[in-house]
């Protein structure tokens, strides 16, 4: 595919003064890039067999402040060393940046070279090998939302975030002629990821004043995880390269519609579609039904792995196309969870439920370890429920806050017995940390509605 390389690539690319730079890129427990940048002499010298980091990056909330009281890293351990192993399948220029090359690295224990548990490649991993013991490849995809700003980061930040600009002053879904103020950006972002071998499908407007959403081929879901970090850092360098902005939060503003992140999720068994039977109602296999069985029973579970923050939750708003019920319908956008391509070999299940804000390596881990539980309980479907889901009072609710989903993941049999306890505890600690600070900050809405009137 174009943009991905071989070492011997590189060792090409690096002589002829194509490329000087190489980013050595691991994921942190928000889902972002972080690492080093080599020179492209020691990489191909030394460090493409391995480098190192300090433990702390799983350990780390998103100001990156050290959390207390986490067992894998901690001042009583003295803040030790992670293994940086780049997975040479991953090397691929980076068109956004002159001269680069990427590559995504797992991490490992320093001193046993073992996968750390706690990583989110890893967990992703696990849960695609038990798939493969089954029989299965998960075939999944993401759809990214975000919004688009006028001003700088730089701006914005020293403005505290007031009187954001969006790009686009209106809603543009599908728009053509508003998006085309965009394209300083977008099309990129477009090329850009192209150039780096990334599948890049669209960009299109989305249902918001500023909102754009990027998609990216359906694929492996390694891969697709992988692409969806990659995106998300194309497009925050991308627009500040050109002067703007971009918001991956699942809410900046009261009166706005979010941002999600809807995954696509499928098993193909053989290379053929193991959720298609033509025969079947809505050409649903047992196999597929078993599946969303299990994200269905699993789901009030799951949610913290698709709405990680306090502020994720304040996206789950009756019309705007955020979900409140975690149930499931075809072609449906008020359920939970929606059934597309029915009656053909595309059908799949679409998770609406998780938001731009979302770890995508966690995200897809959790869908798959609830929808392959279903499978191996072979669980029974549910009725399949109709019409205006904000309006059925009575279905099963998306918690309505992180402390009730961290509550809700803490006390989930499921993914202790399908991550491991040291995986649940972990992320439980972080939620437990992020619902604290927010108790603990005077906001902005405090001061407005108590300065005077209390």
């Amino acid at each position: 595919m174009t943009g991905l390389l071989s070492l011997d690539d590189l060792s090409a690319a690096y002589d002829a003064g194509e490329i000087d730079t190489v980013l050595t890129c691991v994921v942190d427990m928000q889902g972002r890039l972080m690492g080093k940048r080599f020179h492209a002499s020691h990489f191909l010298n030394a460090a493409h067999d391995e480098t190192h980091g300090c433990d702390y990056i799983l350990a780390l909330d998103v100001d990156m402040v050290p959390v207390p009281g986490f067992k894998s890293a901690n001042w009583a351990r003295g803040y030790g060393v992670y293994v940086h192993k780049p997975d040479l399948s991953t090397l691929r220029r980076i068109p956004w940046e002159p001269g680069t090359a990427m590559v995504i690295c797992d991490l490992l224990d320093h001193h046993t070279h073992q996968e750390v548990a706690i990583s989110p490649r890893a967990i992703l991993k696990r849960q695609v090998a038990r798939a493969r013991a089954l029989g299965f490849e998960p075939m999944m995809a993401t759809e990214l939302e975000f919004f688009l700003f006028e001003e700088s980061y730089e701006a914005l930040r020293d403005a505290g975030y007031d009187r954001m600009t969006p790009m686009v002053r209106y809603n543009n879904d599908y728009g053509i002629v508003a998006s085309a103020r965009e394209e300083r950006v977008m099309r990129p972002l477009r090329n850009g990821l192209h150039g780096a071998g990334i599948p890049v499908e669209n960009t299109k407007g989305e249902a918001e004043a500023g909102q754009c959403e990027v998609n990216i081929r359906y694929d492996a879901a390694l891969r697709t995880a992988d692409a969806h970090a990659i995106t998300k850092t194309a497009a925050k360098v991308i627009a500040a390269q050109a002067g703007h902005s971009v918001s991956f939060m699942a809410k900046y503003a009261t009166d706005k519609a979010g941002s999600s992140s809807h995954v696509h999720q499928s098993l193909s068994r053989g290379g053929e579609a193991a959720f298609f039977d033509p025969g079947a109602e809505h050409g649903m296999s047992q196999v597929m039904r078993s599946y969303l069985a299990g994200l269905l029973a699993h789901a009030r579970e799951t949610t913290y792995f698709l709405a990680p923050y306090v502020n994720s939750y304040k996206r789950f708003t009756v019309g705007l196309f955020a979900p409140t019920r975690a149930v499931w319908s075809t072609d449906n956008r008020t359920a939970g969870y929606r059934v597309c391509g029915t009656g053909t070999k595309g059908v799949r299940v679409e998770c609406r439920i998780g938001g731009a804000d979302l770890n995508p390596y966690l995200a897809l881990a959790a869908q798959l370890a609830a929808g392959l539980t279903g499978i191996e309980q072979g669980l029974v479907l549910e009725a399949e429920m109709r019409g205006d889901l904000y309006q059925a009072r009575r279905a099963r609710a998306i918690p309505g806050t992180l402390r009730e989903a961290a509550e809700a993941l803490v006390k989930s049999k499921m993914l202790r017995a399908a991550m491991g306890d040291d995986v649940v505890d972990h992320y439980h600690h972080a939620a437990r940390w992020e619902i604290a600070e927010n108790d603990r900050v005077v906001t902005d809405w405090d001061l407005m509605r108590g300065f005077e009137r209390l």
